[in-house]
């Protein structure tokens, strides 16, 4: 059974879109079946994933309003080997219009219930605030990735999706759980960078991928050529990184798999 992984943090500008590319593609480099969701209307994964997100027939619009089947809306020519529901500016118009509906926040996970087998992996790429469509992407996911960078205000804001998340669990989805906080943007030389590394892991242990994504210019230029980093310098540590976060990944849903195997 497929898993869904919202990558959300309320704060813009911490790594959300960078990590959804990047660990969507070395996810499909492992030969794994991968669904990227770009549900911001900005639509910078569908633009880092090789895909014109100003030529594109469908978009996440046409998932949530007009409720087409995601087989229709679904984009399968990437830069990232991995498939994907693009957005555009339409998205900000699928916000106002989800507010018209009932069960609003449950669109996204109708929609992709017949779909959710067909992929190993689903990742959506959420707006950095807590909009509908951010609350669609945790109904329909099974955990939450957080990227952030280690400064104080991020360790804040951190605080408030913790409280977000446990909230959206208490009303409309009881699984819902964080998957992994990763740290991004690292520099090692910055104190305040390690003073919160150890917050990070006093407060939430092994929730804390040990992968560490440092600041690599590769990583930032990679979107200009509209692909993932892997694609465009192997060898950076940007690129190795997201792969290290992938392979952390896989061994934690082996390591889960084996236990409850044990209990049954």
């Amino acid at each position: 059974m497929g898993k869904i992984i919202a990558i959300a943090n309320q704060k813009g500008g911490v790594g959300k879109t960078t990590t959804c590319v990047n660990l969507a593609a070395s996810m499909a480099a492992t030969k794994r079946k991968v669904l990227v969701i770009d549900l911001d209307p900005q639509g910078n994964a569908t633009m880092g994933s090789g895909v014109d997100k100003y030529e594109i027939a469908h978009s996440a619009y046409d998932l949530l309003i007009d409720e087409l089947p995601l087989d229709q809306v679904v984009e399968t020519e990437t830069t990232g080997g991995y498939d994907l529901v693009a957005a555009n500016s339409d998205v900000t118009a699928a916000e106002v219009k989800l507010m018209e509906f009932f069960a609003r926040e449950t669109r996204l996970r109708s929609a992709l219930n017949n779909y959710k087998d067909n992929y190993d992996y689903i990742f959506i790429d959420c707006p950095p605030s807590l909009n509908m469509l951010t609350v669609n992407a945790m109904t329909a996911a099974d955990s939450v990735l957080v990227p952030m960078q280690c400064e104080y205000y991020a360790l804040e804001g951190l605080t408030a999706l913790v409280d977000t998340i446990s909230k959206l669990a208490a009303v409309v989805n009881s699984g819902l759980k964080i998957e992994g906080i990763l740290r991004t943007m690292y520099d090692p030389r910055n104190r305040l960078s390690s003073d919160v590394s150890d917050q990070l892991k006093k407060h939430f242990g092994e929730k804390v991928y040990r992968t560490i994504i440092p600041r690599n210019i590769r990583l930032a230029e990679a979107p200009s050529f509209s692909t993932p980093v892997m694609y465009y310098d192997k060898t950076s540590s940007g690129a190795k990184a997201y792969l290290a976060l992938a392979g952390e990944i896989l061994r934690r849903e082996e390591k889960l798999e084996q236990q409850s195997a044990k209990t049954v």
